[in-house]
């Protein structure tokens, strides 16, 4: 996996899927609060009056020169849960963006937050 602060310089990156179509570029990055290691990207994808934030899995991920790859489709990526370009995802909204890409949900013990910006 990569290291928060490496992922981090992609911003502005490319991001394609599976099969390497652009599905838009890279904003930023999430990480899981209970270990600190990056779990999701959000991609900006729209037209430019409209972009939105969507959130894709950063498990399975790899880079090339000038792009980062994730491991689902585009039309996946692109149907995601999404926040608006200054948005922040809600705590109640983060069990969707999982269920979304199938993926457990486990809010901390306390009921935290599984996922921060970085």
């Amino acid at each position: 996996m990569f290291e928060a602060g490496d992922i981090r310089e992609w911003r502005g990156h490319d991001v394609v899927d599976d099969s390497a179509r652009k599905i838009g570029k890279l904003e930023s990055i999430y990480v899981d609060t209970a270990t600190d290691a990056p779990s999701f990207a959000t991609v900006t994808v729209g037209m430019p009056a409209r972009h939105r934030l969507v959130f894709v899995p950063l498990g399975g991920a790899t880079v090339g020169p000038g792009y980062l790859k994730v491991a689902y489709a585009k039309h996946q990526v692109k149907d995601a849960p999404s926040i608006d370009i200054d948005g922040v995802l809600p705590a109640g909204d983060e069990e969707a963006v999982f269920a979304h890409y199938e993926l457990e949900y486990r809010p901390g013990a306390d009921g935290e937050r599984r996922l921060a910006r970085r």
